[in-house]
């Protein structure tokens, strides 16, 4: 099987250049047919990834996301956030990198790697609608908007993990710095010591709650919407605005309410309520505490036995957690909030899939960054990881 190859293209020299896909060598269903594991039956599945996992033995490591179903993340070697997944997947003896995650943490780790490890994506349709909020183009385009009206030198773009490797270079490029939800407050603090303005991508909760939590008013905040000319904003306003926020969401973090946080008080009385603060403004305000991913596994994990959480975050995660402590309550803050749908795409067919044809010294579904994005984009998120080194 021929790999399948995204790459990002952006230009070291000056402008950057559209986003481009080259065309795999060999076409997608030569040697392993995937549509053939989809007849498999479950209860086949199990043993056959054991199998092919202790074929590759250490020449692979299998990561999964929190937010991967359980009948996968059960054989991931590293589990956790997208950064944390992408620093330890680098870090790793492994020469193959299967992510079991979406395209942007795939194409995170492609950047991090070391020289000859590979990356895979089980499933290249698992992708993150956040992130294809954020076009590059559309970004390029509000960066020359702001220039009319604005020095950019004194603009600051910061983008979350959650993003294309194209934005990613971008941010780079223009001097910024990637930013995780844990530490998006540090990122934006580094950020002001060298500008005046903030261009948060692509997540407009995650950046408007860091903003007011760093003492930054709603009124020195602007949405830029990339469909409206100046974003939709008067030159007048991004002069006074501190932080622009992009308009973008998470569109399973963006379902919460604050009728949600009031329905399961009034159900569960002592419950203590924790949000991801990709979350609307409302829905975090209306919070007992706000945190990342890890950040809520760590919050519920330390709470006494006996304790109740209602968290606010995707369903497999919560589910997990409920699991894993039995002593504790744990529950959804909405009972009918969604799956983190892109990611779901990835199944044990998938894993299987990848799986053997790696054993058999096939790679499919490989993620390869081109070398000038992927040099901006590592500027970027060398900036924010030298932060947790002072």
């Amino acid at each position: 099987m021929g790999s399948l190859t995204f790459i990002s293209k952006h230009s070291l020299a000056g402008m950057p250049q559209p986003e481009t896909v080259r065309a795999p060598e060999i076409e997608k269903g030569v040697g392993c047919d995937f549509d053939s594991y989809l007849l498999l039956p479950d209860s086949s599945l199990d043993d056959r990834i054991a199998a092919a996992k202790a074929k590759l033995g250490k020449d692979a490591v299998i990561l999964g996301h929190h937010y991967q179903r359980d009948e996968v993340v059960k054989f991931a070697d590293l589990r956790g956030d997208s950064l944390k997944l992408s620093q330890q997947a680098a870090e790793a003896e492994g020469k193959y990198i299967v992510f079991c995650g979406v395209h942007f943490m795939a194409e995170s780790a492609d950047i991090l790697r070391r020289d000859r490890q590979i990356v895979i994506l089980p499933d290249l349709s698992a992708g993150c609608s956040m992130a294809d909020m954020a076009d590059i183009g559309q970004v390029e385009t509000c960066w020359r908007e702001l220039a009319g009206v604005l020095d950019t030198t004194q603009i600051i773009p910061v983008t979350y993990m959650n993003s294309t490797a194209a934005i990613k270079s971008f941010t780079g490029e223009h001097g910024g710095s990637v930013c995780t939800s844990s530490n998006a407050a540090a990122v934006m603090k580094w950020a002001f010591a060298r500008g005046e303005k903030v261009l948060f991508l692509p997540d407009e909760h995650l950046g408007r709650n860091t903003g007011y939590r760093m003492g930054i008013p709603l009124g020195e905040m602007v949405v830029w919407d990339p469909l409206e000319e100046l974003g939709g904003n008067s030159a007048e306003a991004l002069s006074k605005a501190k932080v622009v926020l992009w308009k973008g969401y998470c569109s399973v973090h963006q379902r919460f309410r604050p009728e949600h946080i009031d329905t399961v008080r009034r159900e569960q009385p002592g419950v203590r309520v924790i949000v991801h603060p990709e979350c609307r403004f409302e829905v975090a305000q209306a919070a007992d505490e706000i945190g990342s991913t890890e950040g809520i596994s760590k919050a519920v994990m330390a709470g006494h036995p006996g304790s109740e959480w209602a968290v606010g975050t995707e369903i497999h995660l919560v589910n997990r957690l409920g699991k894993e402590l039995k002593d504790r309550k744990v529950i959804p803050l909405d009972p009918s909030v969604c799956v983190c749908t892109t990611m779901f795409r990835i199944t044990p067919q998938h894993l299987l899939w990848a799986l053997e044809n790696l054993g058999e010294g096939k790679i499919v579904n490989q993620i390869s960054v081109d070398e000038q994005t992927r040099h901006y984009a590592k500027a970027a998120l060398d900036r924010m990881l030298s932060l947790h080194e002072r």
